[in-house]
Parts: structure tokens; C-alpha cells; sequence
């Protein structure tokens, strides 16, 4: 190529290609190698990594001027001035070499994308009728191209998550909203998550990519801890507290039913020295173990804290097993007790007055902001919701936390943990190691719930009913329905709801608690 030739065609490289990102114009993400053949390489420089957020060009395609070729997603923790870039073409060019594909993380030095500049004048045909012309067969295959069944097939052939692992994970979103709608399993919790799974799984529309709405509701809402310490706010608001004031004594129960959170975490850390592929740290373990107390607004915002990383894995895990319950707590119970332990009826609870009610969170909120700081957020939240719904004078801010507010944030947050269920983010060793881990230590909260409520039943000489145990897991109030649907199905006159709400509270209270303790010991 002699240095004529070659000026002019460096020329063309500087017209070649136009950046744009989210927050600010440059090209300092990428720079051009001219090669000897004529062709260009498109290189990434940057230090910190970037994910291939989509791919507009297919090897052999004719691109022309103005059209996107691709763009990438940005992690916020290392890029903080922008979270998406896209680089678009100047001029026609042919795609030589597409050596990227959806999903893919890259690195400096790496090759993006390989171009031929096609020198031509220009980029369309004009007919006679002053229409650009086009092929009936040209349309249709473009039409075909942009489906996201293309895409499904295509991304199969090269990260079978990104194509019929969608399908399946589609499937699981379905299954989910079927148990909501069909079996009743707690509608308010899965109806949001299945569909968001759902929609999450549609391939190109990227509604769980960051400028997606899913994504958007992600970062707002759970990235940052707002919706669990709201949702705290409303749980306290919808709570009554009497039945703990009433039979403190159940409070053990609530305490014994977080050894599940003890498990998980040191579980997390045996899966790292055994299985491959799996590398957790502990804080990772400590995000993970909150799970076992089937906490879902703790568990949030504890690895929001201590393990941002895990942070969409661990909420899918705490959510699903809290709407859950119904299917995983009933076989334990019935497998740990016996038929004339679950008749034990229990004796009414005494009349707690107003002061106690209104004393109780004030109490428990100046207990927790001298003795541990770190759970105040949602200790806080959890007491305020209940004072305001005691004290009997801000009954309009009640009910907007009990309606309106708590119903708001249960579908936003519902939304964005279903949308962590996506294929790509859901299917791989680590996200499955932690569902596992979960499952696991849930069942080992509500064994070791019933188990100490049985001791306590001897004890007593036969007036608590062991049952009552399996409530002290933190999923407020599904435990506490759960443990009154199987004393009344031994038992129609039977009624535990209001006895399993005392240690259902205690473990709220226990597993922020634990969350408190956890962050201050390892943050």
C-alpha cells in the first residue's frame, strides 16, 4: 500500500466510526488496527471489563452507515461515569469477523469486531418509482433475523443459556405464576416474580438489561436496600405484636428456627473447597446463610451490604422459598410430629394492653440502637410501621403503610427479583449452589423450630403445641397460616394462628438480629 493510498485510507478510518454512551461522548473505550489487507479491527482498551450487552451484525453482513454494531454494559462499581456504550459505523463496511457474542465479558485487548470499509456511493438503491427496492425475500429474511425465536435458535449453537435455557427458565416463570393462580401459593409473591421471570427471558427486547424497566426497578429499589427497609415498614404496620407480649417464652422458638442462617453459611463455605466452580468468600457465605431464616427483605439488604455480587441470586433464593412455605414446611412438620402433638390445644392468650403495644417498639428500637447499631435500619423500620399502627392517632399513614405503600413495593420488588431469573444470571453453578443451600437450611430452621417446640411441649407438661415451632422462621405471617392449616387438619377446632404469630415475630425480630451481628463482624 503506498503512503497516499494509505493517508486516504486512514482518512476513512477517522469518519469511520461514532461513539455514543449513557452519560458522556468520547471513543476511549475502543481504538482502530488497521490491518494489511485493507480490513479494520475494532479492539477493547479499557482496564476494567465489559459485557456484550447485544450484537447488531452477523459475519458477511453488508453494514450500513448509521447503524449500530454493538453495544456494552458497563459494571457500575468500576465504570461510575456511564453503564452502557454503543458503537455505531460511519460508513459502509462488510463484517469480516464477529469474534463476540451476547454475554460474552471483555477484556483489554480484546477484538470486538473485524471490518472492511466498502467504498461505494451510496449506501441504497433508488428505483424509477423513487422507492428504495428491496425483495420480497430480502424483507422476509430481515423480518426473520429480528424474531426473538432467530435468536433463541442462534445463541443455542453458541451459550445454550442465552437460547433454550430462555425457554426453560420461561417455563419455570410460567410454573411459578401456575402455583399462584391454580394452588393459591402465595399470589402476592409469585404472581410478580413468574411474570417478571417471564419477561425477563424474552430475548432482544433486554427488559432486565439496565435501561430495561425491570433493570431500572433493580437498581432503584433493591441495588440501593429502599424495598426491604419499606417493606419492613409495612410488615410492622400489618403486625400485631400482642401474641409475643402475651407468651414471651415463645421468643426461644423464633431464636431457634435461625440455626438455618448458621448452616447456610458455613455450607457456603464447604461448597467453595469441594465443588468446582463455586468460589465464595465469607461474606458471600454470610449473604447466602441469611437465606435460612426465609427472609427476603433482610436478606437484601444484608448482601446489598456485605456481597452486591450475589445480591440477584440470593433475593430469587429468599423470595422463593418464603412464597414457598406451603409446600416445604407441612411434610417436615407432619414427618416430626405426632398426630396427638398436633391436637395440643392451647390456652387463650391473656389481653395486652395499649401501653404494652405501644411500649414494645419503642423498647425494642432503643435495645437495638445501644447494643447493635448495625440492625437499627430494619429493627427501625419493623417498629416504626408497628407504632404507627398502636398508637391509634396517624390511622391514615397506617393504612397507607398496611394498602397502598407495602402493595406498591411488593410489585416492584416481586418484578425485580423475577427479573434475576433470567437464563444467563440464573443458570450456572453458583446461583444453583445457592437455591440449594437455601433449601436446605430453610428445612433445618423449621426442624429445629419444631424439634425445640416439641422439648417445650414436655416440658410444660403437654399445653404448647409443637407445631408452633415451625413459625419461628422469619416468612411473616405465611409460617404462622402454615402452622395453623395443619393443626386444624388433625384438629377442624383447633386454631394456632394466633400462638405460631408470637415465634413468627421472634424470628423477624431474630433474623435481623442475626443480620445486625453479621454485618458488624464482617463489614
Amino acid at each position: 500500500m503506498s503512503k497516499k493510498t494509505y493517508l486516504i485510507f486512514m482518512l476513512c478510518i477517522a469518519g469511520l466510526f461514532c461513539f455514543s454512551a449513557d452519560k458522556k461522548a468520547n471513543t476511549e473505550f475502543y481504538q482502530l488496527m488497521p490491518l494489511k489487507d485493507g480490513s479494520i479491527e475494532i479492539v477493547y482498551k479499557w482496564k476494567d471489563p465489559a459485557v456484550v450487552y447485544e450484537v447488531a451484525v452477523e459475519k458477511g453482513e453488508i453494514a450500513y452507515s448509521g447503524r449500530p454494531l454493538c453495544i456494552l454494559s458497563f459494571k457500575q462499581k468500576e465504570v461510575q461515569s456511564r453503564s452502557k456504550a454503543h458503537i455505531k459505523i460511519g460508513i459502509t463496511s462488510k463484517v469480516i469477523n464477529v469474534p463476540i457474542k451476547l454475554g460474552d465479558t471483555v477484556k483489554e485487548g480484546d477484538i470486538l469486531l473485524t471490518l472492511r470499509p466498502e467504498f461505494i456511493a451510496h449506501d441504497s438503491a433508488v428505483s424509477e418509482k423513487g422507492e428504495k427496492s428491496t425483495t420480497i425475500l430480502g424483507l422476509m429474511n430481515k423480518i426473520w433475523h429480528s424474531t426473538g425465536l432467530y435468536e433463541i435458535i442462534v445463541q443455542t449453537g453458541n451459550d445454550w443459556r442465552l437460547g433454550i435455557g430462555r425457554i426453560i427458565m420461561i417455563f419455570v416463570g410460567i410454573l411459578l405464576l401456575y402455583l399462584a393462580v391454580f394452588k393459591g401459593f402465595e399470589p402476592l409473591l409469585l404472581v410478580p416474580i413468574g411474570f417478571g421471570a417471564v419477561l425477563a427471558n424474552i430475548p432482544i427486547a433486554a427488559i432486565a438489561g439496565p435501561d430495561g424497566i425491570l433493570g431500572m426497578i433493580y437498581k432503584i429499589g433493591v441495588q440501593t436496600g429502599v424495598f426491604p427497609l419499606m417493606i419492613f415498614m409495612g410488615v410492622g404496620a400489618m403486625t400485631d405484636f400482642g401474641p409475643l407480649i402475651a407468651n414471651p417464652k415463645t421468643a426461644i422458638l423464633g431464636a431457634a428456627a435461625q440455626t438455618g442462617i448458621f448452616f447456610a453459611l458455613v455450607g457456603a463455605l464447604a461448597l467453595s473447597v469441594w465443588v468446582p466452580g463455586i468460589d465464595f468468600g465469607l461474606k458471600d457465605a454470610a449473604s447466602i446463610g441469611i437465606i435460612g431464616g426465609a427472609d427476603g427483605p433482610t436478606a437484601i439488604f444484608l448482601t446489598s451490604k456485605l456481597s452486591p455480587s450475589l445480591l440477584g441470586s440470593v433475593a430469587v433464593a429468599a423470595y422463593s422459598y418464603m412464597a414457598l412455605v406451603p409446600i416445604i414446611q407441612p411434610p417436615i412438620m407432619r414427618m416430626l410430629t405426632t398426630v396427638e402433638e398436633r391436637k395440643i390445644k392451647m390456652k387463650q392468650l391473656r389481653n395486652v394492653s395499649k401501653l404494652e403495644k405501644i411500649s414494645f417498639p419503642l423498647i425494642i428500637t432503643l435495645l437495638c440502637a445501644m447494643l447493635l447499631p448495625d440492625a437499627a435500619p430494619l429493627i427501625g423500620m419493623l417498629m416504626f410501621g408497628n407504632f404507627m399502627k398502636e398508637c391509634g392517632v396517624v390511622d391514615r399513614l397506617s393504612d397507607t403503610t398496611q394498602n397502598a405503600l407495602i402493595n406498591i413495593v411488593t410489585i416492584m420488588l416481586g418484578l425485580a427479583v423475577g427479573s434475576k431469573l433470567s437464563a444467563d444470571k440464573f443458570l450456572n453453578m453458583e446461583t444453583l449452589g445457592i437455591v440449594l443451600l437455601g433449601l436446605i437450611a430453610f428445612s433445618i430452621g423449621t426442624t429445629t423450630g419444631v424439634l425445640l417446640g416439641k422439648l417445650m411441649s414436655k416440658l410444660s407438661g403437654g399445653t404448647i403445641n409443637p407445631l408452633i415451632g415451625a413459625a419461628g422462621v422469619s416468612a411473616v405471617p405465611m409460617a404462622a397460616r402454615v402452622v395453623n392449616k395443619v393443626g386444624l387438619e388433625e384438629d377442624h377446632h383447633n386454631f394456632l394462628l394466633m400462638h405460631a404469630m408470637g415465634p413468627n415475630v421472634a424470628g423477624v425480630i431474630g433474623s435481623a438480629v442475626a443480620a445486625g451481628v453479621l454485618l458488624n463482624a464482617l463489614m
